[in-house]
C-alpha cells in the first residue's frame, strides 16, 4: 500500500515535534538527574522551561512539609511590581487555591489563567497579566506545589503542549521528593555528629575541668591552715574561678548540642517567642518583622540564625542599654537575611574588650554557613548588625 503523499507533511511535523518533545524532557532529566539540592534542581528546571519554550518568566511554589502552606521556592526575571514587593509574592492567589481544592488534578488542566498577583496592577507588569499553571504531585499523590511559566502574549495551550508541561511536572515533582529524602538524610547526620560532640565534650573536657575545680578548691581550703603568701592565694583563688567558669561553658556547650532550639518550631515562630521572653518585663520595646516566614530552610542555618539572634538581642540589652530593638528577617530562595537593629549606646569596633567573645561566635557561625555578618556602630548611635546567609547553606558541618 502506497502511503497518500499529502500526509508526509503532516506525518514530518508530528515527528519533529515528538523528536523536540523528548529532546526537552532529555535535558530536563539529565540536568535533575544531576542535582540533589532542591533549590538547584528547581532553578535549572524553571530556567530550562523558560528558555525551551521561549517564555519571559517563571516561579515554583511549594507547599510546606509541616503544615501545607505555600511559599516560594524559586522564581526567575520576576517583573519589577512583584521583584520589588517580595510581599506580593506570598500567601495564597487562585492557582494555588484551585490546586488544592482539586481543580488542578491532570493535563487537561495545565492552562492559562489570569494571575490574581498581577491583576489590578499597572506599573512595573512587563505588560504580564497571564500564566500557566503546572500541578507537582509526588507519586503516591501527594500535593507538592505548582510550577508557573509566564509569557507576554499567551494563547491557548495545544495539546502536545499540555502534555509536555505535564509531563516536566512529573520529572520535577520525583526531584523534588529525592532531594527533600536527601536533606533529611543530612539533617539526621548532623543531628548524630551533634551528640557525638556533646558525648566527647562531656567525658573529656567536662569531666578533666571537674577534677581540676576539686584539686583547686581543696588546695584553696589547705592554704587557709598554712602561712601562704596573699598573692599565692590570689593566683589559686582566681585559678579555681577560671576552672568553674570554663566548666559551665563547657556543660552549656554540652547542653546547646544535645538541644534542639527551635522545637518543631519554624525559624521565625522561634524568633517571634524569642522576642516575646526578652519582652517580658523590660522597658526596652523589641519589634520583629518576618518576610517569606513560610520558606523552609535546613535545619543547621535555623540553629545558627536563632543564636545568632540570641546573642545580639543579649549584647542590645545588656551592653546598649536600648529603649528600642527591630529584627528583620527576610527569606527568600538564594538568600536569607536577618538584621537586628538598637538605638543604644553603640560601640568602638576597634576598641572591644576581651569578654565580647559573642561577636567572634557570631562571625565564625555565619562564616560555616558560606555567609557574612556586618557590624555598622558609633558610639552613642546605637547598632547595626547584618547577616546574610545562602538559604540552603553550605557543604561544612555547622554544629
Amino acid at each position: 500500500m502506497v502511503a497518500d503523499k499529502s500526509d508526509l507533511p503532516s506525518s514530518t511535523e508530528k515527528l519533529k515535534q515528538r523528536n523536540w518533545e523528548l529532546s526537552v524532557l532529555n535535558a530536563i532529566a539529565e540536568s535533575l538527574n544531576r542535582e540533589v539540592d532542591l533549590s538547584q534542581a528547581l532553578k535549572t528546571t524553571l530556567s530550562q522551561v523558560v528558555e525551551l519554550f521561549n517564555l519571559k518568566t517563571g516561579w515554583i511554589w511549594l507547599l510546606h512539609e509541616d503544615n501545607e502552606e505555600p511559599y516560594l521556592a524559586t522564581s526567575l526575571s520576576l517583573p519589577p511590581a512583584l521583584e520589588d514587593n517580595p510581599r506580593k509574592m506570598e500567601g495564597w492567589c487562585t492557582c494555588l487555591t484551585s490546586y488544592v481544592e482539586g481543580n488542578l488534578d491532570g493535563a487537561a488542566n495545565v492552562n492559562v489563567i489570569t494571575c490574581s498577583r498581577l491583576s489590578g496592577l499597572v506599573d512595573g507588569t512587563d505588560g504580564l497579566r497571564y500564566h500557566s499553571s503546572v500541578p507537582l504531585y509526588a507519586p503516591q499523590g501527594k500535593k507538592l506545589g505548582i510550577l508557573n511559566v509566564v509569557s507576554g502574549d499567551w494563547r491557548e495551550l495545544s495539546e502536545d503542549d499540555l502534555r509536555l508541561l505535564y509531563t516536566i511536572g512529573d520529572l520535577l515533582s520525583i526531584a523534588i521528593e529525592r532531594a527533600r529524602l536527601f536533606e533529611q538524610s543530612a539533617e539526621y547526620g548532623v543531628a548524630e555528629e551533634r551528640n557525638r560532640l556533646a558525648r566527647e565534650i562531656h567525658d573529656t573536657l567536662a569531666q578533666g575541668l571537674a577534677a581540676i575545680t576539686l584539686q583547686l578548691e581543696t588546695a584553696e581550703l589547705l592554704m587557709e591552715s598554712e602561712q601562704v603568701s596573699p598573692d599565692t592565694q590570689q593566683r589559686v583563688h582566681k585559678s579555681l574561678e577560671l576552672a568553674q567558669e570554663n566548666l559551665a561553658a563547657a556543660r552549656l556547650s554540652v547542653t546547646d548540642l544535645r538541644a534542639a532550639p527551635l522545637e518543631g518550631r519554624t525559624l521565625a515562630e522561634a524568633l517571634a517567642e524569642l522576642v516575646t521572653e526578652q519582652q517580658v518585663d523590660r522597658s526596652t520595646h523589641l519589634g520583629l518583622t518576618v518576610t517569606g516566614g513560610n520558606h523552609p530552610i535546613p535545619q543547621r542555618v535555623e540553629i545558627s540564625l536563632y543564636r545568632i539572634a540570641q546573642e545580639a538581642l543579649n549584647n542590645a540589652l545588656l551592653h546598649a542599654h536600648s529603649q528600642h530593638i527591630q529584627l528583620e528577617l527576610a527569606i527568600a530562595a538564594e538568600e536569607t537575611r536577618m538584621t537586628i537593629k538598637d538605638d543604644g549606646q553603640g560601640f568602638d569596633p576597634a576598641v572591644i574588650s576581651e569578654d565580647r567573645f559573642g561577636l567572634t561566635g557570631m562571625n565564625e557561625r555565619a562564616r560555616l554557613l558560606g555567609g557574612t555578618l556586618n557590624i555598622l556602630t558609633t558610639p552613642g548611635k546605637g547598632t547595626w548588625l547584618e547577616v546574610s546567609v545562602p538559604t540552603q547553606g553550605n557543604q561544612e558541618l555547622n554544629l
